[in-house]
């Protein structure tokens, strides 16, 4: 169990009980940890999973056997955490390991057609895909990018080689081509995006998973060929919405909202989760083929907690939520020879953490311009080294909310009120402690102020609540304010 320590202001996430793991003191020689022929890499993003959506962590009404052989195979961490409880401010910070307020991309929450155009991911900054090619890494993104639009910004131009999906946030599963644009108008043009070759829009019939799972498995093969290591970033979009199983083109027909607000069941859901399951085991049995399996490490994670019909027990709270159900999610990693098959941590962890550790597991490390927030987990990965304390941020501006976690202590406050939970006892953040433990509430309250102060400031844009109460009953007490005024610029790199 994590216990609760006092960490400095100046480094919220690097500085742990075990000082020796700070990235800060790695330079640029090679980890003790990392073996001296470089690992190949598959990193597998789902979209929307909920903690409890796969076996392994709790789903009882449908098996995912692919995902539970991971963490069978190799280590699960219990307390994994996104950055952003939504997507495209996690992915800021999983690509450049640092959070995602440095950046004025990682304000957007999300990016969407509507964001000024100059808005996305630098291509002057250092990522996990930039650093590792520099490393004499292929790169490879199937999936969803999410970071920024073309012609200013894409995978291609931030360290990946090869690129097949999609720019945006979100797509049908049937109805991926040009015709998505004009189908799909709600909840505004341009929301539904179709497949990209390269940067080339790219016509192909086929539901969504199943082509991201075809084009996997041969970059695999592919890859075995060249015999050159290799980062695969497989980052799906299932299961987020619309809501389409395999065997549901007739919803996608249907539908004229991509949000698809009066569709989808847990069936529904159970179908998509599934697909996504038997795709990464089509991936999982190519590395097995090509002999690749025991040189790779696999990492399966999502990009934020569950949406609407996920399963995020024993936490309460969804996507776009501060609470642990939006942003605690399934981390597993499987790396033969180097993670003990079977090992569960209890290490609190967070999506930033992955560039650091990857970097430092193919033997090299952050820019020093650009020094990352997350930490290098070998030591935990390999058994060396047991859980330590971590001290983690977030804000979201949907609904003002604010959350800091140190030790088993979080403040939260969400929509105007303010709460500190004990989340290791308390999962289900049902105890206010604020004022049994009022100076703790009152300290992590203004580390978190002292944090926020070495961020952007929040875009001034309006950020209304995706799950008001007209849409979602449960969030009955739930209204949006009256639309703002939007400002006339964008914030400034």
């Amino acid at each position: 169990m994590v216990q609760q320590s006092a960490i400095s202001r100046r480094r919220f996430v690097q500085t742990t009980a075990a000082s020796s793991l700070a990235l800060a003191g790695m330079g640029r020689s090679r980890p003790a940890w990392a073996q001296s022929t470089k690992p190949n890499i598959v990193f597998i993003l789902a979209d929307d999973l909920g903690y409890a959506d796969v076996g392994c962590y709790g789903q009882r009404d449908y098996t995912t056997p692919n995902i539970d052989r991971l963490a069978t195979d190799g280590l699960k961490f219990t307390q994994a955490y996104s950055n952003s409880p939504d997507c495209s401010a996690t992915r800021t910070a999983l690509i450049t390991g640092r959070y995602q307020a440095r950046l004025p991309l990682g304000l957007e929450e999300p990016l969407t057609p509507l964001t000024p155009k100059d808005i996305g991911l630098p291509p002057s900054h250092p990522t996990l895909p930039s650093l590792l090619k520099k490393a004499g890494y292929g790169t490879t993104l199937i999936g969803k990018w999410h970071l920024g639009y073309l012609p200013d910004f894409s995978p291609l131009k931030s360290g990946y080689d090869q690129f097949f999906g999609i720019l945006g946030c979100c797509a049908d599963y049937f109805n991926h081509g040009a015709e998505a644009f004009q189908t799909y108008v709600l909840p505004f043009p341009g929301l539904a995006h179709q497949l990209h070759e390269q940067e080339v829009p790219v016509e192909r019939h086929g539901y969504m998973t199943n082509l991201l799972g075809d084009r996997a498995v041969q970059s695999v093969e592919s890859y075995a060929s060249s015999k050159e290591p290799f980062l695969l970033s497989l980052h799906f979009t299932a299961p987020h919405w619309p809501w389409e199983g395999p065997d549901d083109e007739a919803e996608s027909k249907r539908i004229r909202n991509i949000i698809d607000r009066d569709g989808g069941s847990q069936k529904t859901y159970a179908a998509m989760v599934q697909s996504l399951d038997a795709n990464i085991g089509r991936v999982l049995q190519a590395l097995d083929a090509s002999g690749l399996a025991s040189n790779t490490m696999v990492v399966f994670t999502s990009d934020n907690g569950g949406e609407r019909f996920s399963k995020v027990w024993p936490f309460s709270g969804m996507k776009q939520e501060l609470l642990e159900g939006g942003i605690r999610i399934p981390a597993t990693v499987r790396w033969p020879g180097r993670i003990a098959p079977g090992a569960v941590s209890e290490q609190v962890m967070i999506t930033m953490d992955w560039m650091p550790t990857l970097l430092a597991a193919a033997g090299t490390a952050p820019d020093a311009a650009y020094p990352s927030d997350g930490e290098d987990l070998g030591q935990v990965l390999t058994g060396r080294t047991g859980a330590h304390p971590r001290k983690l941020c977030w804000r979201f501006k949907a609904g003002s909310q604010r959350a800091i976690r140190d030790g088993d202590r979080k403040y939260l406050r969400i929509a105007g009120n303010e709460f500190l939970f004990d989340v290791v006892r308390d999962p289900r953040e049902r105890a206010n402690l604020k004022d049994r433990e009022q100076n703790v509430f009152e300290r992590l309250k203004s580390e978190w102020e002292a944090w926020d102060a070495t961020m952007l400031p929040e875009r001034s844009r309006p950020a209304p609540y995706n799950h008001p109460g007209n849409f979602l009953a449960d969030h009955y007490g739930v209204v949006n304010p009256a639309p703002a005024t939007p400002p006339a610029s964008a914030p400034t790199r």
